[in-house]
C-alpha cells in the first residue's frame, strides 16, 4: 500500500531502513557514521554537538533513499541530554552515554530525595550516571552559567523529530523516551517537575508526551513524523516482542527486559520501570558482568578469542565438574553488591582444567542473567520465551546452556537493524492511524524476525540442577543478597 522509513541514530552512526507499510519488508537502506572525533585513547566523547546527528542523517538519506516515503519514525540513543536556551539553541553540547563525570551527582540526588526507595517510588528508577536527571545535577554543580541558561530539556530522538518538523513551537516525546529521563513516571504517566528543579535548580520546559500511534507532526512537504522513541524501545518493537516475551542482551554488561501490562515499582532499585513503544511497560534488570566475564576468562586461560573459549567450554559437561563461578568481577547491580568481587567455588583436583573453567564462565554469566530474569518472574512477569541478543548469542557454548539454565525456549534472532525497523513500524502505525486504516490501540502486524529457536528439551533437569548449584554458592557467599 505504501512505504515508510525508520531512522535509528545510535551513538556512532545513523541507519535508515525503508519498509513496506503492510509487511515490514525492508526495501532499501542507508547508513552513515556520525562525524564525531574520538578523543585521544579512542574513547567515545561524552559531549557531542547534536548537529553531527543531523549531518549523519542527511548523508544516510542521500541517493533518493526517502523518495516516495509517506512517514518517518525516529529511534535514537537513550540518555542523551540536549539542553536548550529560550530561543531553542543548544546551551552546550549534548551529554551522551554513561557519563562517569556524573557519578557523584547520582549519589547526591539519591540522598537529596531520601534514598533509593524514594526514587523508585517517584519515577520507577534510581539515578545513575547516564540518566538525564543526573546530568542536570552535574550541570548545575559544574557549569552553573549553562544550567541557568537552560530553558528547555530534550533527548536525542525528541530533538531530531523537532528538527525534521522545522523546529515548531510544539515539542513532543513518547512514553518510552520519557521513562528513561528520571523525571517522568511510567506508573503515573506524568512528569515530576519537582525532580527537574531538585536537579537543575529551576524549572525548564519539557516535551509533551504523546501516544504510541500519534504523529508528532507533518513536514511542510506533507511527510508525517511519528512520535519516535528510545533505541531500546524501538528494538523491542522491531523484534515484535509482546506479553510472555523477555529479551536478554549480552554486552560487556547484561540486561533483561520483558513486556508487562503494568509498571513495576521496586524499592530495592533492581528493576528500572520503563515504558515501551506500544502503551505497555518494559521493566528492565541489569547485570554488570556479562561478556566481560568471558573476556576475562579467555585472558586468564590464554585463549585468543571468545570463539576459542566456547570451543574449550564445549569439551566440558554441564556443571563444569563442580566448578561454580560467581561472575561479580566489577561488583554487581543484580544482586546489589557494588563492592564485591568474583568467586570461584568447587575447586578439586579433577576440576582444575581449562575446559571446566571455560564452561563455568559461560554458566556463571548465564546464571547471573537467570537471577535477573527471576527478579522479574518474582514480580509476576510471565516469561514463555527469551530473545537472546548480542554477538556472543551465536556461540555454541551459549546456545548449549541458555535454554536449560533459563528454563524456557530461547530465540536467537538473526542480526538486523531492529531499532530502525521498530522506528519504521511506528511510522506505519501513526500513518495508518491518521488515515483511519489502523486502530491507534493496535500496531500493524509485521513479519517476525528470522531466528533460531532453541528448546531446553531433555537438558532441562540438568540445567536446573546447575542453576541450583549456582544459587547455593551465591547464598552461601552473599547470604540474603536478593532480599530487599
Amino acid at each position: 500500500m505504501g512505504i515508510v522509513a525508520g531512522l535509528d541514530s545510535s551513538p556512532d552512526f545513523t541507519r535508515i531502513v525503508v519498509c513496506d507499510t503492510d509487511t515490514g519488508a525492508v526495501l532499501r537502506q542507508g547508513y552513515a557514521p556520525h562525524p564525531v572525533e574520538s578523543p585521544e585513547g579512542g574513547a567515545r566523547p561524552s559531549d557531542v554537538d547534536p548537529q553531527a546527528w543531523l549531518l549523519s542523517l542527511g548523508e544516510a538519506a542521500t541517493g533518493g533513499l526517502l523518495e516516495g516515503v509517506q512517514a518517518i519514525g525516529v529511534s535514537a540513543q537513550q540518555n542523551a541530554l540536549v539542553p536548550l536556551d529560550a530561543q531553542g539553541n543548544t546551551v552546550r553540547p549534548a551529554m551522551v552515554g554513561g557519563d562517569k563525570r556524573a557519578q557523584v551527582a547520582a549519589a547526591d540526588l539519591i540522598d537529596a530525595l531520601g534514598g533509593r526507595g524514594a526514587w523508585a517510588q517517584a519515577v520507577g528508577c534510581v539515578p545513575q550516571a547516564a540518566q538525564p536527571v543526573t546530568k542536570l545535577r552535574w550541570l548545575a554543580k559544574t557549569e552553573p552559567e549553562n544550567a541557568a541558561r537552560t530553558a528547555v530539556l530534550m533527548q536525542a530522538h525528541d530533538w531530531l523529530v523537532w528538527q525534521l518538523l522545522g523546529r515548531p513551537v510544539r515539542r513532543t516525546t513518547d512514553r518510552g523516551g520519557a521513562s528513561g529521563t528520571g523525571y517522568w513516571s511510567a506508573a503515573t504517566g506524568g512528569y515530576r517537575t519537582d525532580l527537574v528543579e531538585l536537579a537543575l535548580g529551576h524549572q525548564a520546559m519539557l516535551p509533551e508526551v504523546i501516544g504510541p500511534a500519534e504523529a508528532a507532526g507533518t513536514t511542510p512537504e506533507g511527510l508525517l513524523i511519528s512520535a519516535g522513541t528510545g533505541e531500546t524501545m524501538a528494538a523491542a518493537f522491531g523484534l515484535g516482542i509482546g506479553l510472555g516475551d523477555a529479551v536478554v542482551s549480552l554486552g560487556a554488561s547484561g540486561s533483561v527486559m520483558a513486556v508487562h501490562p503494568e509498571a513495576l515499582v521496586d524499592s530495592s532499585g533492581m528493576i528500572t520501570s520503563l515504558a515501551d513503544a506500544t502503551g505497555m511497560h518494559l521493566p528492565v534488570v541489569t547485570t554488570l558482568n556479562a561478556v566481560r566475564t568471558l573476556r576475562g576468562t579467555a585472558e586468564l586461560l590464554g585463549v585468543p578469542d571468545l570463539e576459542g573459549l566456547s570451543d574449550l567450554a564445549m569439551k566440558s559437561t554441564p556443571g563444569s565438574h563442580g566448578l561454580v563461578f560467581l561472575p561479580y568481577l566489577e561488583g554487581e547491580r543484580t544482586p546489589n553488591l557494588p563492592h564485591t568481587a568474583g568467586t570461584l567455588a568447587g575447586l578439586r583436583r579433577e576440576s582444575m582444567k581449562p575446559e571446566h573453567l571455560a564452561r563455568a564462565a559461560f554458566e556463571g554469566m548465564l546464571c547471573g542473567l537467570a537471577d535477573a530474569l527471576d527478579v522479574l518472574r518474582g514480580r509476576g512477569v510471565e516469561v514463555r520465551r527469551v530473545f537472546l541478543l548480542g554477538a556472543v548469542a551465536e556461540l555454541p557454548a551459549v546456545q548449549a546452556a541458555a535454554p536449560a539454565l533459563f528454563g524456557t525456549q530461547v530465540v536467537v534472532p538473526q542480526p538486523a537493524d531492529y531499532a530502525a525497523r521498530g522506528a519504521a513500524r511506528q511510522a506505519a502505525w501513526a500513518l495508518g492511524a491518521s488515515q483511519g486504516s489502523l486502530d491507534p490501540r493496535t500496531p500493524p502486524v509485521w513479519q517476525g524476525a528470522a531466528a533460531q529457536v532453541l528448546e531446553p528439551g531433555d537438558e532441562l533437569a540438568v540445567g536446573q540442577a546447575v542453576r541450583q548449584q549456582f544459587v547455593s554458592v551465591r547464598e552461601q557467599t552473599h547470604p540474603g543478597a536478593f532480599r530487599s
